[in-house]
């Protein structure tokens, strides 16, 4: 299956700034490119898009990545994650796992 150009996008973007690091035209960039992806999500789409993910919530938006990879079917995070694993991919399996 394929991913599409606009989850690509924001796969190429890498891991969020922290907050305190972020730009405002950095954060309008991401903020951007998650709205322009249209849910659900593939199993492929959600393993490009977890890398993207950083240290704090930075003003929200990692809510809402963490809400659009809720919508891939079966869930983002299939193995439960190491513990020293990004705290929002925790969340991910966490929450799913409830």
């Amino acid at each position: 299956m394929s991913v599409r150009p606009e989850v690509l996008r924001l796969a190429a973007l890498g891991p969020r700034p922290d907050a305190s690091g972020a730009t405002e035209s950095a954060l309008k960039l991401r903020a951007e490119s998650i709205e322009a992806i249209r849910p659900p999500l593939t199993r492929e789409e959600a393993d490009a898009l977890l890398a993207c993910f950083g240290i704090d919530d930075c003003f929200g938006i990692a809510w809402t990545l963490l809400h659009l990879l809720e919508t891939t079917p079966g869930g983002a995070v299939r193995d439960a994650p190491p513990p020293d694993a990004n705290e929002w991919v925790r969340r991910l399996w966490a929450r799913a796992h409830r």
